[in-house]
């Protein structure tokens, strides 16, 4: 009988335990919404709309950008940098950059891979790309030419940080 009531208090034990992880557990953070799009002009080299793609993960955003600018020769992944500029609440700037672009064929359209930003994101704030003569809000550099795009429009949807 001992032994069935100390398995009983071991078993209600863990159980309380493991709620209680449950209750502190972090939530997932997310931005909202998941995808946006926005048209940039990229003079002499063509422009149109942008899919960003940006996942949360803490205090941290990453934006991986795929641009309506087709590749006119095969790159290799890596040897494309990215430096994407974006409107941070309104009134500051976010700069997210990488050269973490996947293999591209000629002719594809322009994937920035993953981008990082050093800024520090809290809940509520809000990611939005960048009003035109601001400078531009996309740059590319791919085989030492620097291609600067600016955006033409906001994005289909602010990201908003959660």
């Amino acid at each position: 009988m001992r032994r069935t009531r100390l398995g009983i208090g071991t078993a209600i034990a863990a159980g309380a335990l493991a709620v209680t992880g449950l209750a502190f557990a972090p939530t997932a953070m997310a931005v909202m919404p998941a995808t946006a799009t926005a048209t940039y002009d990229c003079g002499f080299f063509g422009g149109g709309t942008a899919q960003l793609d940006a996942v949360q993960s803490g205090s941290s955003i990453t934006i991986t950008v795929t641009t309506a600018v087709t590749t006119p020769l095969p790159i290799q992944p890596g040897d494309a940098a990215t430096t994407l500029r974006l409107a941070l609440n309104g009134s500051g700037q976010a700069v997210f950059s990488g050269s973490n672009n996947p293999q591209m064929d000629a002719g594809d359209p322009y994937n920035s891979g993953p981008l990082t930003s050093s800024t520090s994101f809290v809940t509520g704030d809000s990611l939005d790309s960048l009003d035109p003569g601001v400078g531009p809000g996309l740059s590319l550099t791919i085989f030492g030419t620097t291609v600067d795009c600016d955006a033409v429009t906001n994005q289909s949807a602010p990201f908003v940080a959660s």
